[in-house]
């Protein structure tokens, strides 16, 4: 489907100064350093298109949650990995509004790169400050403005919305893709259609969770989610992680499982038939492997089972199209990984599968689980929760924002 919103193709930029939003919000380890710069080189095409027209680009990212000014979340280091990857000096200013910023843009020669400071260091950015994003359009003089931070633009900050009631706000080629890419596998998939659901919460997915009981031909269900799915079916979940109060939801969901699929919701919404299980969270702890009705008192769940292991590859195996969001166990522990490494492998292995990978904890799973940047997969989401609120149909305030397309 085409995108409803103007491009940067679709915008003269030649020898212009250009603010690009991007999204810089990578993880980092104990030293402070990048673990993982997916979001970085994900922003490369739209930098080169500007740079190949001789603009004069400035970037606006955050990283982290700081409260205030606080150096161990500072863009620095992302400037010094963004001029690797371009193979271009990158000049990195340690403010993102202000004379300091007006002096280096003025400086700055068009065909160069400026990274501004962390803009999550004023508490303005989140407030979806008017004040704060004109100070941000002054202080940067520029002429049009383009959004690219795909895992922002759910969130109406000043950054992704307030910006744009001063500077003429386009997408890039990076938001451009995501949207399409999802939007197509949502409202035009290839069938077989599985949705695969894990993580923490049911709460945090019950949209798109809805959303998959119209549109796919069968969802999967791991995680911690499939604690609270295995609780509501009356299993003894032990000592496992379970999310409270989501009985009416599941009812309602369940009834319109029962609709979409003439009466066999239980096959359409695949439970784990067995789990791995441990006396602790810990990378000692001992995987054992048991029946979803012989689950101890004492147990935690920590991953789906050999059994459910197999039974999801199996699915996977007749599929044609795949979402994947949620890692099927406590992946951070490769005792636990098991089942989200035999998913990502079932998906790797299989070409004619179009399969699309949520944002945030899976993202960053199967990407170390790659080691290939993810390239083996049909596209690789850099936004979780944008990815999340896209998939269920919501509309996205960053994206909204932004010109119309040429009619």
């Amino acid at each position: 489907m085409a995108f409803f919103k103007r491009t940067i193709k679709d915008t003269p930029v030649n020898r212009k100064v250009v603010l690009v939003r991007t999204d810089y919000n990578v993880p980092l380890n104990s030293k402070g350093e990048i673990s993982d710069d997916l979001r970085i080189r994900a922003s490369l095409p739209t930098l080169r298109y500007l740079l190949k027209h001789n603009c004069k680009v400035v970037i606006i990212s955050h990283l982290g949650r700081p409260e205030g000014r606080d150096t161990a979340l500072s863009l620095e280091p992302i400037a010094k990995r963004l001029a690797e990857l371009l193979k271009k000096e990158v000049t990195f200013v340690d403010d993102c509004i202000g004379d300091k910023v007006s002096l280096a843009v003025r400086k700055a020669p068009y065909g160069s790169v400026v990274l501004l400071e962390n803009l999550r260091f004023y508490k303005e950015e989140e407030a979806n400050s008017e004040a704060f994003a004109r100070n941000i359009a002054q202080s940067t003089g520029a002429r049009d403005f383009v959004q690219d931070g795909f895992g922002v633009v759910h969130r109406a900050h000043a950054s992704t919305d307030a910006i744009t009631h001063y500077i003429p706000g386009v997408a890039g080629l990076l938001l451009e893709r995501e949207y399409t890419t999802i939007m197509n596998a949502m409202e035009k998939p290839k069938h077989p259609f599985i949705a695969v659901m894990g993580g923490a919460k049911v709460s945090d997915k019950i949209g798109v969770i809805e959303r998959f009981v119209e549109k796919a031909d069968r969802i999967i269900i791991g995680g911690a989610m499939a604690n609270t799915f295995l609780k509501y079916k009356g299993y003894s979940v032990g000592a496992s992680k379970v999310e409270a109060g989501q009985r009416a939801v599941l009812d309602a969901l369940y009834i319109a499982a029962h609709e979409k699929s003439q009466g066999k919701a239980d096959d359409f919404i695949m439970l784990p038939t067995d789990v791995a299980v441990a006396s602790s969270i810990s990378d000692t702890a001992e995987r054992k492997n048991v029946a979803i009705d012989a689950v101890g008192d004492k147990d935690i769940i920590l991953d789906v089972g050999d059994a459910a292991i197999e039974a999801i590859a199996k699915e996977i195996a007749g599929a044609k199209t795949v979402i994947w969001n949620g890692t099927l166990g406590y992946a951070e522990l490769p005792n636990f990984a098991h089942g989200s490494a035999r998913l990502a492998l079932s998906l790797a292995a299989n070409p004619e599968i179009r399969s699309i990978i949520g944002g945030g904890d899976t993202a960053d799973f199967a990407l170390k689980w790659d080691g290939n940047g993810g390239k083996s997969f049909t596209h690789v989401s850099t936004g979780g929760g944008a990815s999340l609120e896209l998939m269920a149909g919501e509309k996205l305030p960053g994206v909204e924002s932004l010109l119309d397309a040429p009619r």
